[in-house]
């Protein structure tokens, strides 16, 4: 099983971004330790961080027929990228929305994700820990549909 892991706009300034909504680490040390617990559950992961909306497309459209499984925190794109849920849709890859805090008891505006209705789930306001949750549900998918 191969995972791919997306992070979208500004996931890059963990650590230094807003340390109290996000929390004090970074991407890279979340995602070394993502991929740690990945490998640990069987699979293998691919991760991938961008600003730029055409990018995270381009890379969602490359998984098709390579990739089982992804598991995107898409940042702000959360809330308009029609874009990014049409690529989602498109490549037809069981997908899993994550977010660090909880949006649904913040802005208005975050409670909204025009992502979520095509994926098979969405996790939030468990800080990293919605990483490694989001991955445990997509593993559990794949390894057994009926779940």
């Amino acid at each position: 099983m191969k995972l791919l892991v997306l992070n979208g706009p500004n996931l890059n300034m963990l650590g230094i971004r807003r340390p109290e909504v996000y929390g004090s680490r970074t991407l890279d040390e979340i995602m070394h330790d993502l991929a740690a617990y990945i490998r640990e559950n069987g699979a293998e992961a691919e991760f991938f961080q961008s600003n730029h909306e055409g990018e995270l497309i381009d890379r969602i459209h490359a998984a098709y027929g390579l990739i089982d499984g992804i598991i995107i925190n898409p940042g702000a794109y959360s809330h308009y990228s029609y874009a990014i849920r049409d690529a989602i849709e498109a490549v037809g890859i069981p997908a899993v929305e994550v977010h660090l805090s909880d949006v649904h008891n913040r802005e208005s505006f975050r409670a909204i994700s025009v992502i979520e209705p095509v994926c098979i789930a969405q996790v939030s306001a468990l800080g990293e820990r919605s990483y490694f949750v989001g991955a445990q549900f997509i593993l559990n998918r794949l390894k057994d549909p009926a779940v």
